[in-house]
């Protein structure tokens, strides 16, 4: 059934109120507003599957030229906030034998939420810690991480086979340990998808993990053979509709066979999005929010 903007909206004030008013962990988990002016005013253009899916305007001249003091370079000062810096800290750890380069934001011990981003091919922990790179969205991230207890890590990733998988599961393991078994969220874009399904299939990381992030990535035919399918965590898919590297449309499908399922997963779709759309205008606040209270 697809609805209009109007209807949206009542649906989102509706569902925001229940947020606000719920009991127990999944409001206290709740992430307070942060520049939400800024990142998370965004124009829906259709929502259907009951909301589980939405289509929204992206525009290149108002979301990079409009928001870049040097588009695609540095976003304006307003869209950052670097006293998070203080937080930040570069670190090589050595986890059961293997080494994983990573920078760390937040605390080392006792995280009220673990973030992991997984970057693409030709990145590593930098891309992920850039405050001024996509439109300040990852300065975003960081902050929201650090204001409310949260830790976030951004490791390099040497390849993104079966080393890579086993590389992160060992960080999702030493990050719960390290804040008791608190919310782990994977998030993970372009090619470092495939380390999120292959995270998905390693049954110990998924007993980890609070919900997992897929930001133009590939699909995964076998996923419903997975551990993360099997213990229904929340997944978020995020991508633009003119992907020149994976298509939308598949992702998409994908997508709408775990919704036909009734798996806890929500789709958004940036019209006319490219294919770093997704990492620009993902809004953090809102997809942690729904993973940390599913």
């Amino acid at each position: 059934m697809r609805m209009s903007t109007s209807h949206c909206t009542i649906i989102a004030a509706i569902a925001t109120f229940f947020l606000s008013a719920g009991s127990g962990s999944a409001a206290a988990e709740t992430l307070p507003p942060y520049k939400d002016e800024l990142f998370s005013r965004q124009n829906v253009l259709q929502t259907a599957d009951g909301g589980a899916f939405e289509a929204i305007e992206y525009d290149e001249m108002r979301d990079i030229n409009g928001r870049d003091q040097i588009p695609q370079k540095r976003a304006q000062q307003k869209y950052v906030s670097l006293a998070v810096r203080k937080q930040q800290q570069d670190e090589t750890l050595s986890l059961n034998g293997r080494r994983v380069d990573l920078t760390r934001v937040g605390p080392t011990d006792n995280a009220q939420f673990t973030v992991i981003f997984i970057h693409g091919r030709d990145g590593d922990r930098r891309l992920g810690v850039n405050d001024y790179s996509f439109g300040g969205n990852f300065n975003r991230l960081k902050n929201l991480a650090v204001a409310n207890g949260g830790v976030y890590y951004s490791p390099t990733v040497r390849t993104f086979d079966g080393e890579g998988v086993a590389d992160i599961a060992e960080l999702i393991r030493y990050a719960s340990e390290k804040s008791d078994g608190r919310p782990v969220i994977l998030s993970c874009a372009s090619m470092g998808s495939q380390v999120c399904w292959g995270i998905a299939r390693d049954a110990g990381s998924v007993k980890s993990l609070k919900g997992m992030v897929v930001m133009s990535g590939v699909t995964d035919p076998d996923f419903a053979k997975s551990a993360f399918y099997k213990a229904k965590l929340p997944l978020w898919f995020v991508h633009g509709s003119r992907d020149p590297v994976y298509a939308a449309a598949g992702q998409q499908a994908f997508f709408e066979k775990l919704h036909e399922a009734k798996y806890p997963a929500h789709f958004t779709l940036f019209q006319t999005g490219n294919h770093g759309t997704p990492i620009r205008m993902i809004d953090w606040r809102r997809v942690l929010n729904w993973i940390l209270a599913s």
